[in-house]
This record gives structure tokens, sequence and C-alpha cells, in this order.
């Protein structure tokens, strides 16, 4: 997403550039002004689908332009001789250390271009290539480029058909590579032999803290390898190894690794195959793990008894704030062991139970929680099924509770009975800034509830209220509030039926409202009116910043214009 600069910025420092469909000409131009300007720090050009002429008026802008920081040309089909062109201006610059040129067309002759440049270039830390084809070949080159190079940290190249030749040179290189802190290699179509060259390569390799091996056809052989090295590594702090071929026996040899593994802070373990009893090994391995601080195990089979298993880990551990157990079937069983452990656990800040079938059951056994819960800042149940009642319970809490901040519960068929109670709690409590309420069946009285509330609360910054219920005499309610209201920052009211007459009200209220900076009004029904109320309150408001983006990208679709 690209967004405008503030209005009350004096200098650009940030520019982007996406989707406009840009000519030659004006590419030309710009080219030459960055060839002079002395602010600009990031230029973002997406989707352009820049020609090689275009490239090359960039690549010369680089060579004289002593600001910019950063440059992302990604999803510009930029190919061959543009490629060449940037990859020889790179050395020149002076300045650049990010550059991203994801999603275009760079195979293994442009890697060679890009490689031979990092051998020279002295500032570049980033170079992100994901979503490219440099295949075998090109990540040979890289392999090269990356024995010589002093300076980059950050190389991204997922999704870039790279199999068990490139996997082995790549390896090679980090054997003797020192600068390099962090690898992307997700998605790419190595297998068992491939993994083994970049795990013995961890052995040796003393400086890479994030590594990232996702999507890449791993299974228990290769984990096992992996196990034993992350068993002696102390460098490695993230790993990556979401949607592998990892069963229990794959868990139980990962979970061994933490037991002794004296680094290791954030580990990915979403979308794989692990059941209860791998939940049960990676139990036991958090109850003496003593470095780990999020886990995410997202979209794995465990159920409500893989659940018990962890609630009882949060029970000793210490140290874990973030765990992320979304799509995992635990119901409100699984809902019930974990809010027991919360109780009593003094760690956990952060904890996503999303796409879980928890209904008002479970909602009232985590309401009960927070009652008395110290630590708990985040807290997801999007796409669950908790309802009015379940709403109820979680209002409750919201009155008793004072450390959550964040609360999401998108997508969970509560209405305007639960709304009336979500509505009094933020009358009453003084710590939630964030409120996800949206594709629930709230409507005009449930608005009716929060306008009220927005009018007595002084915490809460963001609001969503996206959803099919809610017409021009909610949005009136919630105008009216916001006349009032100081703390909002930011509203999303997506896919409501408010009408002209609906963005009427909210264009009043931005003539006095001093504290929103984005809102959204898209697929509201709005209309060419409603645009025109709204475009002519942003000529009179003076604190909008984001929400103009939101705001303008309506008034171009009526009026094609802005």
């Amino acid at each position: 997403m690209c967004d405008p600069p503030s209005k009350r910025q004096k200098a650009f420092t940030k520019l982007q550039l996406c989707g406009r469909g840009y000519g030659y000409t004006q590419i030309q131009q710009f080219a030459n002004a960055l060839r002079h300007n002395k602010t600009l720090t990031t230029l973002t050009i997406r989707e352009q689908y820049i020609s090689d002429q275009e490239a090359e008026a960039l690549a010369n802008a680089l060579q004289h332009n002593q600001t910019l920081i950063t440059l992302n040309l990604s999803h510009n089909l930029i190919i061959g001789y543009g490629v060449a062109r940037l990859a020889k201006a790179i050395p020149r610059n002076l300045t650049l250390t990010a550059l991203h040129l994801g999603n275009n067309k760079i195979g293994f002759s442009e890697a060679e271009h890009l490689a031979n440049s990092l051998q020279y270039n002295k500032t570049l830390t980033t170079l992100d290539l994901n979503f490219n084809s440099i295949g075998d070949i090109g990540a040979e080159y890289l392999a090269n480029a990356l024995r010589f190079n002093k300076t980059l940290t950050t190389l991204d190249i997922s999704k870039n058909g790279i199999g068990n030749e490139g996997a082995k040179y790549l390896g090679n290189a980090l054997q003797l590579n020192k600068t390099l802190t962090t690898l992307d290699l997700s998605h790419n179509d190595f297998g068992h032999q491939g993994a083994k060259y970049l795990v013995n390569a961890l052995q040796l390799n003393k400086t890479l803290t994030t590594f990232n091996l996702g999507s890449d056809s791993i299974g228990d052989t290769e984990v096992k390898y992996l196990a034993n090295v992350l068993q002696q590594n102390n460098t490695l702090t993230t790993l990556h190894l979401q949607s592998n071929y990892i069963y229990d026996e794959g868990a139980e040899y990962l979970a061994n690794a933490l037991q002794q593994n004296k680094t290791l802070a954030i580990f990915s373990l979403n979308t794989t195959a692990i059941s209860v009893q791998g939940a049960e090994y990676l139990s036991n391995a958090l109850q003496q793990n003593k470095t780990l601080t999020t886990l995410n195990f997202r979209w794995n089979e465990m159920g409500a008894e893989g659940a018990k298993h962890l609630a009882n880990a949060l029970l000793y551990n210490k140290t874990l704030t973030t765990l992320n157990l979304s799509h995992n079937e635990i119901g409100d069983h699984g809902a019930e062991y974990l809010a027991d452990a919360l109780q009593h656990n003094t760690a956990l800040t952060t904890l996503d139970l999303s796409y879980n079938k928890i209904d008002d059951r479970g909602a009232e056994y985590l309401g009960n929680t927070l009652q008395h819960n110290k630590t708990l800042i985040t807290l997801h149940l999007q796409r669950n099924v908790i309802g009015d009642q379940g709403g109820e319970y979680l209002a409750n809490a919201l009155q008793q509770n004072k450390t959550l901040t964040i609360l999401n519960l998108g997508s969970n068929h509560i209405g305007d009975h639960g709304a009336e109670h979500l509505g009094k709690a933020l009358e009453l409590n003084k710590t939630l800034v964030i409120l996800n309420l949206s594709s629930n069946r709230i409507g005009d009285e449930g608005a009716k509830q929060f306008g009220n509330a927005l009018v007595h609360n002084k915490i809460l910054t963001t609001l969503s209220l996206s959803g099919k219920e809610i017409s021009a005499q909610g949005a009136q309610y919630l105008a009216n509030a916001l006349i009032h209201n100081n703390t909002l920052t930011t509203l999303t009211f997506q896919w409501n039926r408010i009408g002209a007459q609906g963005a009427q009200y909210f264009a009043n209220s931005l003539q006095y409202n001093e504290t929103l900076t984005a809102l959204d009004l898209s697929y509201s029904e709005i209309g060419d009116q409603g645009a025109e109320y709204l475009a002519n309150a942003l000529q009179h408001n003076k604190v909008i910043s984001s929400s103009t983006f939101y705001l303008t990208e309506l008034l171009m679709h009526y009026f094609h214009r802005y």
C-alpha cells in the first residue's frame, strides 16, 4: 500500500508512485529531478512496468544522487538491460543501503549483473529479489558474491526456483561469509540434499541470526539434521520452518533441540502436520527453554488436547511472550485450558486464538481470566463464533481488565446486543487502544452504542466496524461522536450501507474533528454525491493525512481526476 506524505511535512523524504500509469516522459523527468534532489531518502516505484529506457534513466540518476537510502522497484517487470544498468549504478552510488527488486522478471543473467556489483559495492546492506526466477545458476552467482562482499546483511531470494545445486552454492558461501545476518530462502525447490547443505553451513557460520526455510519441502529427516545443529549453534535467533512436511517425529527432534539451545527467540512452525503428540513434545521443551519469546504454531492439527499440553507449559515457562495458536480447532475446551493457565502465567503478552471454533462458552472462560490477568496486552479471537453472549462476557472483563490494549473480535456473529455491552464497557475501560469488530452483525443500534462510548472514552485510537448492517442512521451516531471525541485516530467503516447521506454526516464531522487521521469508507455505497461531500470536507480539515489516501481512492473511483 502506498501512503501520501503528511500535509505538515516541509520537505519530501519519502515518495511512493504506485500503479498510476506514469509514462516514459514522467519517469524521465522524475529521474532528472532525482539527480539534484537533496532530501529524498526513500523512493518506491511499484507496478509501473518500467521499461529498459526508464530503468536506465533511474540508474543514471542513482550515480549522481547522494541522499537516497532505500529504493523499491518491486512489481515492475524489469528485465535484462534495465537490471544491468541498475546493477552498474550500484557500486557508484555511495548512500543506497536497501534495494528491493522483488516480483520482476529477473533471471540468472540479471542475477549475474547484480552479483558482480555486490563484489564492489560498499554500502548496500539489504537486497530483496523475492519472486523472481534466478534458479540454481543465479544462486551460484550470488553465492560467489557473498564470498567477497563485506556489507550485505539481509538477502531475500525466496520464490526463485532454487534447487539442490543452488542450495549447495549458498551453503558453501555461508561457511565463509562473515556479514550476512538474515537469509530468506523460503518457497524454493530444494529438498533433502539441499537442506542438508544449508544446515551443515550453520555449523560453521557465526553471523546468521535469521533464517527462513519455509515451504522448502523439508521433512522430518532434514529436521533431524537441523535439530542436531541447533543444539550447538549459538547465533541463530529467528528460525522459520512453516509449511514444510514436518510431523510429530520432527517435532520431537526440534523439541529436544529447544531444551539445549540458548539463543533461539522466534520460532515458526505453522502449517505443518504436527498433532497432539508433537504438541506434547513442544510443551515439554517449553518448560525447560529459557530463551524462546515467540512461537508461531498456527494451522496445525493439535486440537483441544494439544492446547492442554501447551497450556501446561505456560504454567512453568517464564520467557514466552507471543503465542499464535490460530487455525488449530481447539474449541471451547482448548480455550478453557489456556484460560486457566493464563491466570497463573506472568509472561505472555500476545495470544492469537483466531479460527478455532470457540463459542460463547470459550469466551466466558477467557473473559473470566481477563478479569485477573495482569500481563496480556493483545488478544486475537477473529473468526470464532462467540456471538452476543460471548461478547457480553468479554465486555464484562473489559470493565475490570487494566492491561489489554488490543482486542480483535472480527467475524464473530456479534450483533447489536453484544455491541451494547461492548460499548458500555468502552465507557469505563481505561486501557484498550485498538478494537476490531469488523464483519459482525452490528447494525444501527450497535453503532449508536459505540457512538455514545466514543463521546466518553479517552483511550481508544482505532475502531473497525466494517460490515454490511450499518446504514446512514448508524453513520450519523458515529459522526456526531467524532465531533466530541479527541482520541480516535483510525476508523474503518468499509462495506456498510451508509449511502451519500452517511458520507455527508462524516464529512460534516471532519470539519470539527481534530484527531482523526485515517478514515476508510470504501465500498459503503456513498456514490458520486457522497464522494463530493468528503472531497469538500478534506479542503477544510487540517489534520487528516492517511485518510486522504483512503478517501482519495474513493474519489478517484467516481471522478477519475485525483
